[in-house]
């Protein structure tokens, strides 16, 4: 191969240099600015590959991103089977996972993990086997990849490489669960995981306390309980919602109501995956627990600025009582 200094302008549209940080890959020449991607910052003294583009070269490497089952193998279609099983290698998030999902099907070809601790550092590798014409496939552990599973800096980097990223649409359980949940789904926004910590969740609840679109969120089983009781205070007790578990599974259960009723409905940690939905703000001036409580500050004792917080917000004294009591102690 000539050298870079050898090449015509011609040549250089050709090519697409990638500077190794860290395992990534960073585009020097050819990237394509409509999608957004500019070059991560590089470090002197890394390595420098190159890659010819694989049209040019007379390679025809191929990405797929290939949706999976939620919950039940029948709704894996017929050309995401054959794609699995003709693929020259299978990206899973988990290997052993997906063994039951690829095993049935008659996938047993190679198989390699990629996932949120690794993806970087595989990127070099993968992109050699696309540039040697082979044919990848993405899954994640159910559903769509990359909607809060990784797969990202995978797809950005294979397109700024110039090899095509192609989808097996299918199963995602933000779209199930919009579906079968009885609340607005013309316009919505999903937040994927709310904040593990209490104040950290809270605040993010916060900003999303006007939002209008309906809210589509993953919850962890164990906080499910602890995240409906913070909707409830920083949405109001009387928006209506949905919880969303075990989609398309054996015990598949759409419980609705208000964020309040969920809230006392559900005091233990629900088995199996869920959803929550919440519908939008109807009234973006509407007062709010966590506003009315800052505004009243310390300057009442618990039980009263209780009694007045709960004739403002329509909530439970109980909550709001309890709620104080939290917020004063940290």
């Amino acid at each position: 191969m000539r050298s870079a200094s050898d090449r015509t302008d011609a040549d250089a549209r050709c090519l697409v240099i990638m500077r190794g940080t860290r395992g990534s890959l960073a585009p020097e020449r050819g990237e394509n600015p409509s999608l957004g991607i500019h070059p991560w910052e590089s470090i002197p003294g890394q390595e420098t590959r190159e890659y010819i583009d694989p049209l040019m070269a007379g390679k025809k490497g191929q990405l797929w991103v290939v949706a999976t089952p939620i919950g039940n193998l029948e709704d894996l279609g017929e050309r995401a089977r054959r794609l699995l099983r003709e693929a020259d290698l299978v990206l899973c998030e988990d290997t052993r996972h997906s063994a039951r999902l690829l095993d049935p099907i008659g996938a047993r070809g190679k198989r390699l993990s990629l996932h949120e601790h690794n993806e970087e550092q595989r990127l070099p590798a993968l992109l050699e086997r696309l540039a040697a014409g082979q044919q990848l496939a993405l899954i994640s552990d159910a559903g769509t990849p990359l909607i809060s599973d990784p797969g990202f800096r995978l797809v950005r980097a294979a397109r700024v490489a110039g090899f095509d990223v192609s989808v097996v649409p299918g199963p995602s359980a933000v779209t199930a669960a919009l579906s079968v949940c009885g609340l607005p789904c013309e316009r919505f926004v999903f937040e994927g995981f709310l904040p593990s910590r209490g104040a950290a969740r809270r605040k993010r609840l916060q900003e999303l306390r006007d939002e209008p679109r309906t809210l589509v969120f993953f919850e962890s089983p164990h906080r499910v309980p602890a995240s409906l009781r913070d909707m409830a205070a920083v949405f109001g007790a009387q928006r209506p919602a949905a919880l969303v578990r075990e989609l398309s599974k054996l015990h598949e259960e759409v419980a609705g109501g208000t964020l309040q009723e969920l809230a006392d409905r559900v005091k233990e940690s629900p088995r199996g995956e869920c959803v929550i939905v919440v519908t939008g703000s109807p009234d973006p001036a509407a007062p709010d627990l966590e506003r009315v409580l800052a505004a009243l500050g310390d300057a009442l004792p618990v039980a009263q600025a209780a009694g007045v917080a709960a004739k403002i917000t329509g909530l439970p004294r109980k909550q709001i009582y309890a709620r104080i009591l939290e917020r004063r102690k940290g």
